[in-house]
């Protein structure tokens, strides 16, 4: 028979050794289970990650990536890949009928919310030339200089950053830059052995700037791989204050282009002068009755459905806009009048012309009577618009002002026929997206600013331009909200893009926020 009193040792030994398995396990788990790190923790992690982010970011940008040329695309796929396997994703390149899409995937234990991440990595064609830098893909770091120019460092002491310095180079605002601040807001989230407090899957668009053509496709084939609660697109620039940004929405874009015809050929203006229908005034008519000397769009039912409640007007009247500023910039005496204020604007769906053509201007022009007149024409939609109705609104009125409205281009016999010929050619577009500010998405992050920054962030109802991820997010079915990073004046799709180290520094710590804030506790 055992001794009782080795038995109720050893008893106790085992006891004792789960316990303090268990106090270990528990002590892991609060080791790397995501915590909230005060504003200040916060600042000090991004001003130690400063420097690295800026060379990374430079690395990325040496890879030339307009989506025209598919093998700097695969580059730029290759490079992503792997930088998204070394801070510990999965990644997958998703196979399209276009180019293909990048997928990243992090599980985290326990997690039982998944957010998927919205970037692209491909860029505007670049016009070297243009630019007040040897090469466009080689980054240089200016300070402004007294009379407003960027002058170049001659030597950079990786010191401290200065807020108003700025990185020059493309697409390093528009998209590489907001896809290193992730990366290495990661890169600190794991040097402080934490993990995010939900499921991250990251989606990296290659044809953005072509308007994602392979997104719709990526869909049919790969729709369960992106299932995800909640979805943030990080493209788009700040509000111009630089003050933390959250958009809930972007305005969608259908358009049409018109066509009204004179002659059949261009004819010597003095001898057919006061003779020949002019297809210019034709369709400087048209188009003048389409709205009035205030801006506002004449055409039956165009602002149909769209109302403000006082909650409504309280946000957007929040928003830090400085109309003097905005004018200023624009050179602009006064602006037009659909809305109050420039947010109440861009609730409303736009008419405008982009682009009129008619013979030739400048040193090709000759004293003629032009054969046609062309113009193409965008609509900004708004959630309370349909596309397809919207065009349908502008053909309609166009019949109403005498012309007869063609789907083709008129033949001799209907030229013969008809006094006044339009052809007319729409196109329904993308829709518009707007998540509602109260949801729980909406919350989550507004107080993720507001905890992070110690201030409330600029909330943007919709803005004003359009992302080609819309009908992504709605095919997902999922709330999206717009995260910009970026400084407003960054010249993106021009030359001498630039990145602002300010925003720089913002944007990092507003993706290290979000990754360490628990989504249910902001519920």
């Amino acid at each position: 028979m055992p001794d009782q009193s080795t038995s109720s040792s050893s008893k106790t030994r085992v006891f004792l050794s789960a316990i303090g398995c268990t106090i270990l396990i528990l002590a892991l788990a609060l080791r790397t289970s995501a915590q909230k790190m005060t504003p200040q923790k916060l600042d000090a992690l991004v001003e130690k990650q400063l420097w690295s982010t800026i060379d990374e970011l430079s690395a990325y940008v040496a890879l030339p990536n307009d989506a025209v040329n598919p093998d700097d695309i695969a580059k730029n796929i290759a490079w992503t890949e792997k930088a998204l396997a070394k801070r510990g994703f999965q990644t997958s390149v998703l196979k399209t009928n276009q180019l293909p899409l990048v997928l990243a995937e992090k599980t985290v234990p326990k997690a039982t919310k998944t957010v998927l991440f919205y970037f692209h990595l491909d860029g505007q064609p670049v016009r070297a030339n243009e630019w007040q830098q040897k090469d466009p893909f080689v980054t240089v770091l200016k300070e402004k200089t007294a009379n407003g120019d960027y002058k170049e460092f001659a030597n950079v002491a990786k010191a401290a950053v200065n807020d108003e310095w700025r990185l020059f180079g493309r697409s390093t605002s528009d998209d590489k830059g907001p896809i290193i601040m992730m990366l290495n807001a990661l890169d600190i989230v794991q040097a402080e052995k934490q993990t995010p407090p939900f499921n991250v899957k990251i989606i990296i668009d290659t044809e953005e700037e072509k308007g994602s053509p392979g997104l719709k496709s990526a869909l049919a084939s790969h729709k369960d791989k992106l299932k995800a609660d909640y979805m943030i697109v990080m493209d788009g620039p700040m509000h111009s204050s630089n003050l933390p940004t959250l958009t809930f929405g972007c305005r969608g874009n259908a358009g049409f282009t018109i066509t009204t015809y004179g002659p059949v050929t261009p004819q010597h203006s003095g001898h057919f002068g006061n003779y020949a229908p002019n297809p210019a005034f034709r369709l400087a008519r048209l188009l003048t009755s389409m709205k009035d000397e205030q801006g506002r769009v004449l055409i039956p039912g165009f602002y149909d459905g769209i109302t403000f409640d006082p909650e409504t007007q309280k946000i957007m009247a929040a928003v830090p806009d400085n109309k003097s500023a905005i004018n200023k910039g624009l050179l602009i005496v006064d602006e037009e009048k659909v809305g109050t204020n420039y947010q109440e604007s861009l609730q409303y769906p736009s008419l405008n012309v982009r682009g009129m053509k008619s013979a030739e201007v400048g040193k090709g022009a000759g004293t003629i009577v032009p054969a046609e007149a062309v113009a193409m024409v965008d609509i900004r939609l708004v959630p309370e618009t349909d596309g397809k109705r919207m065009v349908d609104l502008v053909r309609q009125h166009i019949e109403k002002q005498g012309f007869t409205v063609l789907d083709h281009e008129p033949t001799p016999d209907e030229r013969l026929k008809y006094p006044q010929i339009a052809y007319f050619q729409g196109n329904a577009g993308t829709p518009a997206f707007r998540t509602n500010i109260n949801d729980p998405m909406g919350v989550w992050l507004r107080k993720t600013v507001t905890d992070s920054f110690g201030k409330d962030p600029v909330v943007v109802r919709i803005m004003g331009g359009t992302v080609p991820v819309v009908p992504f997010i709605q095919e997902l079915n999922i709330p999206a909200v717009i995260v910009p990073l970026v400084n407003m004046d960054n010249n993106q799709h021009s030359p001498n893009e630039n990145l602002r180290l300010g925003n720089l520094r913002t944007g990092l710590k507003m993706c290290l926020a979000i990754l360490t804030s628990p989504i249910q506790k902001a519920q």
